[in-house]
């Protein structure tokens, strides 16, 4: 599903990540670990498009997205959440899950404009997937809430949902479930469980918790200054002395 060769990529004189290679099956939850400041949220957005890689191949269902736009890449079916929140803090909970259906929508500008029936139909049925992906993730209750008002581990689920909107191949977790507390963070890995039994995605996920990790992954790559030490399931992982 998702092939990298050889990524590596430099900032001026800094080379922030090596050599860097992945292969992903579909339906695979792999982890990528490491210290802060390893180069894992890099290899996050080298991937999506925010950044573009110096050299290599990035290689997804079959085609090269090198130099791709995020939205282009999204549309493909590649989502991510962020480490840091990356929400309209007054936008409500609902319409951040909606706007995300926006590569699913076909009416034009004629329906816009002009509210068409196939425009109402369309909107009608993002509402309702919207609203579905917020119950999965247990926040619901809050779709008429401003972001900005809710706790922060909601907040976290509303960014899942909107990934989820896309509908994606691949799954791209960076630090879900930073910031929580212990609680908040096996209802995190429980949400994030039964997202992967529905839909049968691939994940690749960023955690400090090994718990999460070790629970979820089946195979672990560890990342350091900018390079892979070890890669393997995770009783290798836990055993390398690296």
């Amino acid at each position: 599903l998702l092939q990298i060769e050889s990524m590596t990529h430099y900032f001026g004189g800094l080379r922030a990540v090596n050599n860097f290679n992945l292969k992903i099956e579909p339906g695979q939850i792999r982890g990528l670990i490491g210290p802060n400041g390893a180069g894992k949220t890099t290899v996050f957005n080298l991937i999506t498009g925010i950044y573009t890689p110096t050299e290599g191949k990035i290689i997804f269902d079959g085609k090269n997205i090198v130099g791709l736009q995020p939205y282009d890449i999204a549309a493909l079916g590649l989502a991510r959440t962020f480490q840091n929140l990356r929400l309209w803090r007054h936008m409500k909970v609902l319409e951040h899950v909606k706007l995300s259906c926006y590569s699913k929508i076909d009416y034009g500008l004629v329906g816009a404009f002009f509210g068409t029936a196939h425009r109402n139909r369309q909107e009608k049925q993002n509402e309702e997937f919207a609203y579905e992906l917020l119950k999965l993730v247990g926040v619901s209750q809050f779709a008429d809430y401003l972001v900005v008002n809710l706790p922060y581990g909601a907040q976290r689920r509303v960014e899942l949902a909107r990934a989820l909107a896309v509908e994606p191949k691949i799954l791209f977790l960076d630090e879900p479930t930073a910031g929580m507390n212990p609680e908040e963070l096996l209802q995190m890995l429980e949400i994030v469980r039964k997202v992967h039994q529905k839909y049968g995605m691939a994940i690749f996920l960023i955690e400090h918790r090994m718990k999460v990790v070790m629970e979820l992954c089946e195979i672990i790559q560890t990342l350091v200054f900018g390079e892979v030490i070890a890669e393997g399931n995770k009783d290798e992982i836990r055993n390398n002395p690296a």
